[in-house]
Order: C-alpha cells, then structure tokens, then sequence
C-alpha cells in the first residue's frame, strides 16, 4: 500500500467527505467522541492523546490562519512526515477506538502526497494538485495516486460519491472549529483532529 521512499505518511478514512476528501484519523476520532460514543476509557485516550497533539504539534492554522480554508485552499489535508516516528506511533490508540467502532481507517504513504501549502518539521499540509496524465489536467492513476492499485480503483479520482449518512463521521468532519487540535478534521494535531471538527 505504502511507496517505499515514503517521506510522507497519512491517516485517513476510506469514505470521502462531504468536502470532497478523507478525513483524517483524528477528524474521525473526533467525530466519535461529539457523538458521544466512545466509552468512559476511550474517551480518556482520546482526551490525552489531543492534549498531547496540542502542546507537540504545531498548528498550521495559527501560523497561516487560510492553510484550511476551504476556498483558499481547497481539499487541504495534512501529512506526517515520516520521520516523526513518535507523532506516528501515538495514532495507533485512535485506530483501535476507530475499528472498536467499525471506522474503517487506512495507512496511506507517498514520496509526492501533493501540492505542499504548509510545511514544518513534524508535517505537511497539501492540496490536490496531481501531474496532469493522459491530456487531462488533474487526472491521476494508479501510478501517480501513490495508493495501493485496490485502493486506487475502490475510490477513483473524480468527483466525490455522497457518504453514507454516518453521525458521527458526518459531525465529525462538518462541525464548526474549535480548539488548537479540534480546528480541522485533518490538521495533525488534536485541536485539528482527535477534537477537531472540519
């Protein structure tokens, strides 16, 4: 699934967004938890884990206040960089919350994940802006997806099928802006994911 020159790594669901993309790990989380249906020690987890997010990882949104918005940068989501191992390693306590509820969530690696809007040492942050293929501005294959070829052909680039009408995944990723972490549904850091709202 993964390229092996990875320098990128992502966390996201395998159901689009009514914005059109993948939400992030912690926007799923996130998403679970304002439902309130995560259990008494879930929540704990989760609870810590943003705070953790909150006070390791910077917030793109703070330094450029536009990096998330959805018509200056549409589509945008945020990537660990691959050598942030410890960031990395934290995600595995919200993947098993995420299966716990039947979440569906997929490990997503690229040496080219997109266009880089925002960088700093832990993360990037991208927009859509693949290599035009075949004639067609924005088209994109198998090969220069950088998902697996299932992958690549379980969810085709185009236009965004509507998601199923899941709540807590549909709050998770529409709810207004909160907090550092809790800002965006793909942001890498809780007030940008475990709590974060899209």
């Amino acid at each position: 699934m993964g390229d092996t020159d990875a320098l990128y790594v992502r966390f996201q669901g395998t159901v689009r967004s009514p914005r059109g993309h993948f939400p992030g790990v912690f926007a799923l989380a996130n998403g679970l938890a304002r439902a309130g249906e995560l259990s008494d020690e879930e929540h704990r987890f989760w609870r810590a884990g943003n705070d953790w997010y909150n006070v390791n990882v910077a917030d793109p949104s703070t330094i450029d206040p536009s990096v998330y918005d959805p018509e200056a940068n549409p589509g945008a989501v945020a990537w660990f960089k691959a050598t942030s191992l410890d960031l990395i390693g934290r995600v595995d306590g919200y993947l098993t919350i995420l299966a716990a509820h039947g979440v569906a969530c997929e490990r997503v690696e690229s040496s080219n994940p997109e266009k880089i809007i925002y960088e700093d040492p832990d993360q990037v942050v991208v927009t859509p802006g693949g290599t035009p293929v075949q004639g067609r501005p924005g088209a994109r294959t198998p090969a220069t997806d950088h998902r697996s070829r299932s992958e690549f052909l379980r969810h085709p680039p185009g236009p965004a099928p509507r998601p199923p009408r899941c709540p807590a995944l549909v709050r998770g990723v529409t709810a207004t802006r909160r907090s550092a972490f809790d800002r965006s549904g793909d942001a890498l850091r809780p007030g940008n994911g475990p709590d974060a709202a899209a």
